[in-house]
């Protein structure tokens, strides 16, 4: 199967630059240590909402760290929806490891490769290819059209201030590059440089070599001025004087370090995008797993990245290659969209345009899934303290809605931007008792534009149903009830932990909560609200409960407290099918 092209770097660059816009994309290492994956992890998915066109994976030499790179291949695409790129070299790699690098790589969806020779694997040692594997980075270019054909995109390095192992001079240098470029490759990386004059001058030197494809620039922003300079040595990268000038008096201030780098580098990524000689659209971020440097780089180019590029659905979709036509999902899920993921990884099928036939696969079982908590139990403790009473939840949840707690057992993050449009209504329904842990308002043909409810293609318009999630006791969701009686365009469906169910909906059909017209496409209905799978849901719903009672001593009040709350109460969806009256969903809950 050829996959979808859109998928590729080289389609990503030539889209950008017919749109006339710079794209940029983030380079990350794997950590030596479990908890430093993690926290990679976290940064991450961070990071994604800075709208990187795809993320590039290193490879370390002999493949040490290989199934951290291709674990890290796969839950890029799988949870966090970008696109990735990932290193391969021939550094103490046999033929049969490059196989399966690259089987696996096709298996998680990954259609970007970055064909490398490699380092020597020791300092000092020179380096020598293996027995059954390759010598030359245009071998392996060359191994993977043979094998693949055109599935996968091919990356090869160049370096503007030439290879520091080089030793036939920068004619023979460039020969080796277009030898590169014959076998396959489709778009070169450069090396780090803060040179723009040595940059572009053996950018000439490629064009005048008959080469043509994309050149794509690597920059490292500035840190800190430990980690600058031994870059600077590492890769035998020269820097300008005016670098030295302005970097010196600051050395010891790392925070002035980081303005003053950001600002060298950031002007010659300018001048580098605004070079008549160039034709360079996008800039390779190594951000050398750290955060805030890319970050301010970005900033401080004015580089933002539209709706659609983060937001193509309101959930951000998977990648990997059997998900990836999925456009439908129950709302329930919203906060915890790895454990939907894990929960329907074995479905044959995903929803694509309707949620019909694919309600036919059962959901993952929970026990097989175990959800946990976002946090420690020292940070569970930290965060939500130690509730006695249902009053000190309320108070709880009604922190978490007013922006002023940072998660709660059901949501990893602070409340989205949408649901500050409705905060102060949900601090009410918390202080009532209705202790919410999901919801959205309702939305009346906002352009999908919008920096808050847009989503999906440009020149569209997106619609919402007031949508409503939470525990409730027993006596309360009667008097609920029956005050929904008078409210015919509202729907409901409420189920305890032993699975008795409450509902005043007719059908099993599913109940769209999202929807948008764009042109040249279809009506989207990405979310949903559905029967069977809140039932699947409302397991984990209790279970994550129920773990957050056990971060505290047997018999201590506040175990006490939550078991009984997760034992007795009710978890409750709500929605209103009338989206033109924005606050109509909470009139049952406050008019009482």
């Amino acid at each position: 199967m050829k996959g979808d092209d859109s998928s590729k770097i080289t389609h990503k660059i030539a889209r950008a630059k017919r749109e006339g816009r710079v794209w940029w994309s983030f380079e990350y290492f794997p950590p030596r240590t479990p908890q430093g994956m993690q926290n990679l992890y976290d940064r991450i998915e961070r990071m994604s909402q800075l709208g990187p066109e795809f993320v590039d994976i290193t490879w370390n030499a002999g493949g040490r760290t290989s199934d951290m790179t291709t674990q890290l291949v796969k839950t890029v695409h799988a949870y966090f929806g970008v696109e990735t790129c990932m290193h391969l070299t021939c550094t103490n790699m046999p033929r049969s490891k490059i196989e399966v690098a690259l089987r696996e790589a096709k298996e998680f969806g990954c259609r970007n490769v970055l064909a490398l020779r490699g380092d020597p694997p020791a300092c000092g040692s020179p380096w020598e290819p293996h027995a059954a594997g390759f010598s030359h980075a245009y071998e392996l270019v060359q191994y993977i059209r043979e094998h693949y054909g055109d599935y996968f995109t091919i990356a090869v390095a160049g370096f503007p201030e030439g290879h520091p192992e080089a030793t036939g001079g920068p004619d023979v240098e460039m020969q080796h590059l277009k030898q590169k470029i014959d076998a396959g490759a489709d778009f070169i990386f450069t090396q780090m440089f803060y040179d723009l004059d040595a940059f572009v001058s053996w950018s000439r030197r490629v064009r005048a070599t008959g080469i043509t494809v994309p050149i794509v620039p690597g920059v490292m922003p500035i840190q800190n001025y430990g980690q600058f300079t031994r870059a600077v040595a590492r890769f035998q990268a020269f820097v300008p004087p005016h670098f030295h000038e302005a970097l010196d008096p600051v050395k010891d201030d790392d925070e002035q370090v980081r303005v003053v780098g950001t600002r060298l580098v950031g002007d010659m990524c300018r001048q580098m995008l605004a070079h008549p000689d160039l034709d360079v659209h996008g800039l390779h971020i190594y951000t050398m797993n750290l955060e805030r440097g890319s970050r301010m780089l970005l900033e401080y180019l004015g580089l933002t990245p539209s709706v659609n590029q983060l937001n193509p659905l309101p959930w951000r979709p998977s990648l990997t290659p059997k998900r990836r036509d999925e456009n439908i999902r129950p709302i329930f899920w919203a906060n915890r969209a790895k454990s939907y993921v894990n929960r329907t990884d074995g479905w044959d099928e995903y929803p694509n345009g309707r949620w019909g036939d694919a309600r036919s696969p059962a959901f993952g079982d929970l026990g097989t899934m175990e959800p946990n908590l976002p946090v420690t139990q020292d940070e569970a403790r930290a965060l939500w303290g130690t509730p006695t009473s249902v009053e000190d939840l309320q108070r709880l949840f009604v922190r978490f809605c007013a922006g002023e707690l940072a998660s709660l057992p059901w949501s990893d993050a602070p409340i989205a931007k949408e649901t500050k449009t409705i905060d102060q209504l949900l601090v009410q329904l918390n202080e009532r008792g209705f202790l919410t842990i999901n919801s959205q308002p309702a939305v009346d043909g906002a352009p999908s534009t919008d920096p808050v409810h847009g989503w999906g293609p440009p020149h569209g318009y997106v619609y919402q149903k007031a949508y409503l999630e939470f525990f409730v006791s027993t006596h309360k969701l009667d008097e609920l009830i029956a005050r929904i009686e008078a409210h015919p365009q509202i729907t409901y469906h409420a189920v305890n932990a032993q699975g008795d169910m409450r509902t005043n909906t007719t059908s099993d059909a599913p109940n769209a909560v999202t929807w948008g017209c764009f042109p040249h496409c279809e009506i989207l209905q990405p979310t949903i609200v559905e029967s069977m799978s809140f039932l699947a849901w409302k397991d984990e719903a209790f279970q994550i409960g129920r773990c957050w009672a056990a971060q505290y001593e047997p018999d201590s009040p506040t175990r006490r407290l939550l078991e009984h709350v997760f034992d007795t109460y009710f978890l409750v969806n709500v929605v209103h099918n009338d989206f033109k009256r924005p606050h109509a969903i909470f009139e049952p809950f406050l008019t009482a």
